[in-house]
């Protein structure tokens, strides 16, 4: 039985709190918050649970092996790390880190201590962005064209990061899950519309040494809730609406075929191939459980999980990279071809 702790019950903690304390092999020893009434909702909720605003008391308990930590971006660094350092095996919430200095520090921390750490990229885990996976791994899409996401709604403002760190997050770790090959440079710009506050509306475009590109969309100022993303391939072109309540993925057989013109290589011929449309079944198990379940897979086998720290670094390098472009008007920035 693994003993689990979690750190912060603000607006994802409940969640985490729940799936940990319903998943077979794991047992919730203790919650830490600063807040006392979200320990008393808690403890009302789940009356064994021992609970405490206490960090350094709860990663000193003997009887938790491994911490989860819901608790604001600037946090993340000094939290996993004080809780690998007590030997616990850690999951943070998107993103790793703050920085990408402060990412790495964490990831080669846990290998050294031999110890699982995991990034909540929830979205990862859930049957659709499985589903896509699997067939941009088979080769169904073909020749990989674009990549367009659109993620927006009306808040939630942070006040503490930009939309990028809080939306684009999700983008970047399901394109980074999806897409066999890495970007080498992204160019962002943004816009803040609140006197002081941190960039609202973000949009981000991504270059590859492919013909693939890919453009992602974030607003916390939209009248209208978006989750969607559009993949186009040589072969097969895939639309994902996280908001669709049955058909979330639908897969066009649809696309453009070119023929050379017999009497110059410089003259093509375009025609446009409309097949059928189809929506694959798909595992409908909330991502969060899925996610929490290989997370103690993984530490029961001493297995790097599917988000790992190494995943966790790309992506926080990738938003340092974008909000840099964004703060020089759009200037591309190259990315570490790690």
């Amino acid at each position: 039985m693994i003993g689990v702790g979690i750190v912060g019950l603000g607006y994802w903690g409940p969640n985490l709190l729940r799936n940990f304390a319903e998943a077979p092999g794991a047992q919730v020893r203790g919650a830490c918050d600063l807040a006392a009434g979200r320990l008393a909702a808690a403890s009302a909720r789940y009356p064994r649970l021992r609970t405490t605003c206490d960090f350094a008391a709860l990663v000193a308990d003997p009887e938790i092996d491994a911490v989860a930590i819901a608790t604001p971006v600037s946090t993340h660094f000094e939290l996993a790390m004080a809780a690998l350092r007590a030997g616990k095996h850690v999951l943070v919430e998107k993103p790793l880190a703050a920085s990408s200095g402060d990412a790495a520090r964490l990831r080669d921390e846990a290998a050294r201590r031999r110890l699982v750490l995991m990034v909540d990229h929830t979205f990862v885990y859930t049957g659709a962005v499985r589903k896509i996976a699997a067939l941009v791994s088979a080769g169904e899409l073909g020749d990989l064209y674009y990549y367009d996401s659109v993620r927006v709604n009306l808040g939630l403002f942070q006040h503490d990061v930009n939309v990028i760190w809080d939306l684009a997050v999700h983008d970047l770790s399901i394109m980074d899950h999806v897409i066999p090959m890495r970007p080498r440079a992204v160019s962002a710009t943004g816009m803040s519309h609140v006197a002081g506050g941190h960039e609202n509306i973000a949009y981000l475009t991504l270059f590859f040494d492919t013909h693939l590109i890919a453009h992602i969309h974030v607003n916390w100022l939209a009248p209208v809730k978006i989750r969607r993303t559009l993949i186009g391939g040589s072969q097969r072109m895939i639309v994902y609406d996280d908001l669709e309540p049955s058909e979330k993925i639908k897969v066009y057989d649809k696309g453009i075929t070119l023929n050379s013109h017999p009497d110059s290589v410089y003259q093509m011929l375009v025609g446009y191939r409309a097949g059928d449309m189809w929506a694959p079944q798909l595992d409908g198990a909330e991502a969060l459980k899925t996610e929490v379940a290989h997370f103690l897979d993984c530490i029961g086998r001493q297995a790097a999980p599917l988000t790992d720290a190494a995943g966790g670094l790309r992506i926080v390098a990738l938003v340092e990279a974008a909000s840099k472009s964004m703060a020089s008007r759009g200037r591309p920035v190259e990315l570490d071809e790690a």
